[in-house]
């Protein structure tokens, strides 16, 4: 079967891959000059299967409201860019708040999410990929004993999930972050997830094309999509500036950019581009730095070894498609940083954004289109796209080739939206 894969983010080529695989003549099309330039390019460098929490949780109203009021806040909503589509994305989210909601969303985002971290490790045996990828851990800080305390309805959910997790004080976290000693006082206790991992996506993404483009896959860079075109339940094309494109199965990996290209076919995908931000700076002394991977809760900031760099990532701000660097979101990058390690030199640091494409229920789409037989969807991944990417992209594959999936998919498909 030949499949026409839409977008060469690290959603579409992990899919592109395993479609090759499974033996399918397979083509990616993308408007970037390569791989991994968009979302996927700079991103906070964790796959963190423990760490998959939805954003719609019991409370979060209330924390919403505290958090527009900082300076530094992990949320930021631009009041000159609200939009009808930010409000029904806002308006979907708080509806995912209930406890019910949350324990359900959370169950579906860990399954695929450890799932996909099973399926890294398996390609990593097969294929030996190096990515500047560590296999050591994640821990959630703390910095108030109130927070701890909230700490124990994830640990219920990670309990239920099979999920390995471990509470630690201030002392087991130095034992596993050393680099955290001059911010002892800072510190309440932490949430050690050792099945969590890092990497760089983007390294990952290329060389992985460069697998797949050996099996055969075809790349189409500097290519322009500009319509998929349909007709009653089928997709019969894609036109694009270097032509119309036929297939005999279509995938979207579009991430942010997905509702807008299915528009016009009429076909409503509920997800909303969330803007994130990164700094990239240069190690300079390891006694300072991270060993893994650290998610500073307060200021929900992400910070992370990559080799002999530094990745702070975090922030969600609520402006569309635009992807302005904003200097304040910077200091936010910065702060957290700062008062939890050293050793980076921040002057030289390469300062990034990307569009996370968000779901009100923070599970990615991932599955049949529903109208459209031969349309596939692989899409809507939020902060966790590197997180999903190797289990979205088996799951589909599977699914497009008539396998039995590994673990239940049903309710990852786009048809939750109409339950």
């Amino acid at each position: 079967m030949k499949v026409i894969v839409l977008g060469a983010g690290v959603i579409g080529v992990t899919t592109a891959w395993y479609l090759a695989e499974q033996g399918h003549e397979v083509e990616v099309i993308d408007r970037q000059p390569g791989v991994a330039l968009e979302t996927s390019y700079a991103n906070a460098g964790q796959v963190s299967p423990g760490y998959s929490t939805p954003w719609a949780m019991p409370g979060l109203p209330l924390k919403a409201m505290k958090w527009l009021m900082s300076k530094h806040s992990p949320l930021v909503v631009r009041p000159a860019y609200v939009s009808v589509p930010m409000i029904r994305f806002m308006t979907r989210l708080l509806e995912n708040c209930s406890s019910h909601a949350y324990d359900v969303n959370k169950g579906r985002m860990l399954r695929i999410a450890e799932y996909s971290r099973d399926c890294l490790t398996a390609l990593r045996a097969q294929t030996g990929i190096e990515y500047d990828g560590s296999q050591k851990g994640l821990i959630q800080l703390f910095r108030t004993e109130k927070q701890v305390a909230a700490a124990h309805e994830d640990m219920r959910l990670l309990a239920e999930s099979d999920v390995p997790y471990e509470l630690l004080d201030v002392d087991g976290i130095l034992k596993y972050e050393p680099g955290l000693t001059a911010a002892r006082g800072r510190l309440a206790g932490g949430l050690r997830l050792p099945g969590d991992e890092a990497g760089d996506c983007f390294l990952f993404t290329c060389r992985l094309a460069e697998m797949a483009a050996a099996k055969g896959v075809k790349f189409r860079f500097r290519t322009q999509i500009e319509a998929v075109e349909a007709a009653a339940e089928n997709i019969y094309g894609v036109r694009t500036s270097e032509g119309r494109l036929t297939a005999d199965a279509y995938v979207l990996a579009l991430g942010s950019y997905s509702p807008r290209m299915l528009k016009p076919i009429e076909l409503e995908l509920p997800i909303y581009p969330v803007k994130g931000y990164s700094l990239t700076a240069p190690l300079t002394d390891e006694k300072r730095a991270p060993v893994s991977t650290v998610n500073d809760e307060t200021y929900k900031v992400a910070i992370t070894r990559l080799g002999d760099r530094i990745r702070i990532g975090g922030t969600a701000e609520l402006t569309g498609w635009r992807l302005r660097l904003s200097p304040d979101r910077r200091e936010t990058l910065e702060l957290s940083f700062s008062e939890m390690f050293g050793g980076a030199d921040l002057t030289k640091a390469r300062y990034w954004t990307g569009l996370r494409p968000c779901t009100p229920d923070g599970t990615p789409i991932v599955g049949p289109s529903g109208r459209y037989g031969n349309l596939w969807l692989n899409t809507g991944h939020g902060t966790l796209g590197w997180t999903m990417a190797c289990g979205s992209g088996k799951l589909l594959a599977d699914r497009i080739s008539g396998r039995r999936t590994d673990i239940p998919a049903l309710d990852l498909s786009l048809d939750r939206y109409n339950d």
